[in-house]
């Protein structure tokens, strides 16, 4: 922390520098160019945790930096960011290996009448690299005067137990080994002290988890996710033209989900265009599944070869990978303090993935985690002589803006369909807004013994997935993925589901030694956190890893 003798004590501090973060200090630093504002991020860059689809409505995004930044729209940057602008929405519905039937006239019509899928259009908007917009948006902080510090990870939240308010953070320690004891390159975790401390770690954020647990915070019903798998493809120039840059697909059925026969989870496969002559290819699958040996990257395998996206990929070239996973439990699992309704507690608030504020009813939430970001900075300022307010005054900017809109309109989607599944949840998910909020079961809850009857030939290569993710793990520190009780994993676990854990991780972590899981690859991890809200007892923890560890997204 050396570079910055002041940043042990900041106005205020930002965990997480992903979109929501990142708008949160553009905006306050355009607002209050002499503020100090300090972002920690973990990771090695700017970008290289963030992973997404990613469509991007505009109107955040514009209104933040046509403040920050006049002129923006000429840059370089802004070009090759910005340049695919949706024109071309498939909305597909694959039945089988080979057909396949453009559905968005349903969705056109259902916008006339006011229908909550009329939201998932998606014409006018951006197809982005998240990735890149996060370096973006990084460098337009850092001019504006932001410190943002990359490759350090946040461990802990201090709160001051007599006011409730949060006195700081403290960071990793380093220099440990696999046993946890000190190496001679041993540096204890410093504290940073913050007058605002901003949560903006993305989906299932550790602080955020911690946070939220210290401050008794309590969500209506259970987080609910989806895990997305994403590979970037090199294609050739006549692919990509067939392709061409505007256009989007997203595609449910085949091979998640099968009215009737099976399988029946919720998601679908997305091809967006990339950067020229690349294609992204995707599957995001809702951890619900019931499937003991599932594997979402076979699903991307079955995706990728069906007849409508083979087309465009076949004999194309893996050039980066990646799997995250995706907070849907929309409105009722935002946490909330329970006498207030804050998103927050005194001086923290809760923004973006983070607090779950993605849309299901649109599949997005990049715009709302911008957004988020620009109600914190507003609180902030109104809060600056009485930083115990600031959730307040947040949540009550959340909850009035397009955010809280969105989050109540769609409310009781995901759960609707989590209860009845695909086949009557989607449709009976019309009338959300008038139905009850159900009770649903939390997503390692739902695991049977039944299998996945779609099951690829072939193993899917994990090694490759996994290398061209470019994640690294310093070997010598101490694993960051703990099995709770090795025996339920022994006794249970393994004779029931033989072992899922194995088999669902994307970056083949999870290894049987002699008779025994272990997570004996941690230095592979790709930071999605699947294995702790999938496996079906409950039995593994994820911990923040030392700073600059995990993957290296840079295109996606």
């Amino acid at each position: 922390m050396s570079n910055n003798k002041d940043c042990n004590r900041v106005i205020v501090l930002v965990v997480g520098a992903g979109p929501a973060g990142l708008a949160a200090a553009i905006k306050l630093k355009t607002q209050k160019p002499d503020i100090d504002i300090c972002i920690v991020e973990k990771s090695a860059d700017l970008g290289n945790h963030n992973l997404s689809g990613a469509v991007l409505e505009y109107e955040p995004l514009h209104t933040l930096l046509d403040a920050a930044s006049p002129g923006w729209r000429d840059t370089d940057a802004a070009k090759e960011v910005l340049a695919n602008v949706i024109d071309k929405d498939n909305i597909m519905f694959f039945l089988g290996k080979f057909l396949s039937f453009n559905i968005l006239f349903v969705l056109k019509l259902a916008k006339i009448f006011g229908i909550g899928f009329g939201q998932m259009i998606h014409e006018g908007n951006y197809s982005v690299s998240i990735s890149k917009l996060t370096k973006w948006l990084g460098q337009i902080a850092k001019n504006l005067g932001v410190e943002v510090l990359t490759g350090f990870a946040v461990s802990d939240i201090i709160l001051d137990e007599s006011s409730g308010m949060a006195t700081g953070v403290k960071l990793v320690d380093r220099g440990l080994n696999k046993e946890g004891h000190k190496q001679p390159n041993f540096v204890e975790g410093e504290i940073i002290y913050a007058d605002f401390v901003v949560l903006a770690e993305g989906c299932d954020g550790l602080v955020t988890e911690i946070f939220v647990k210290k401050a008794n915070l309590q969500r209506q019903s259970p987080k609910l996710f989806s895990v997305g798998v994403k590979e970037l493809i090199k294609v050739s120039p006549e692919q990509y033209q067939k392709f061409t840059s505007g256009r989007v697909v997203h595609a449910m059925g085949y091979p998640i989900w099968t009215p009737v026969l099976g399988p029946g989870m919720f998601g679908g496969g997305i091809l967006y265009a990339g950067d020229q002559d690349h294609l992204a290819v995707g599957m995001i699958v809702g951890a619900d599944w019931k499937y003991c040996d599932f594997n979402p990257q076979d699903a991307l395998t079955n995706f990728k070869n069906h007849r409508f996206v083979r087309k465009f990929i076949q004999g194309g070239q893996v050039v980066e990978a990646g799997a995250k996973m995706i907070p849907e439990g929309g409105f009722y699992a935002i946490p909330r303090e329970p006498k207030t309704g804050n998103i927050g507690k005194a001086n923290v608030m809760i923004l973006g993935d983070s607090a779950g504020f993605v849309n299901m009813l649109k599949i997005k939430g990049l715009h709302n985690a911008l957004d988020s970001g620009i109600q914190a900075a507003n609180a902030i300022m109104q809060s600056l002589d009485n930083p115990e307010t600031a959730a307040s005054v947040y949540t009550r900017l959340v909850d009035k803006s397009n955010i809280g809109r969105e989050m109540r309109a769609a409310k009781n989607f995901r759960q609707t369909v989590a209860k009845f599944g695909p086949l009557q949840g989607m449709p009976l998910s019309i009338l959300g807004r008038f139905l009850p909020k159900y009770k649903v079961e939390n997503d390692y809850e739902a695991m049977t013994i039944a299998k996945y009857r779609l099951k690829p030939n072939q193993n899917f290569d994990k090694d490759t997935f996994t290398a061209m993710a470019a994640t690294a793990h310093r070997e010598e520190e101490p694993s960051h993925l703990t099995i709770l009780d090795p025996q339920v994993c022994k006794t249970k676990c393994t004779p029931l589901y033989n072992s899922p854990c194995i088999t669902f991780c994307p970056a083949g972590v999870y290894e049987m030694i002699h008779n025994d899981v272990k997570p004996a690859n941690s230095s592979n991890c790709l930071h999605c956190k699947t294995c702790q809200r999938k496996c079906p007892f409950d039995n593994i923890r994820w911990t923040v890893p030392e700073g600059s560890g995990g993957p290296r997204y840079k295109r996606m």
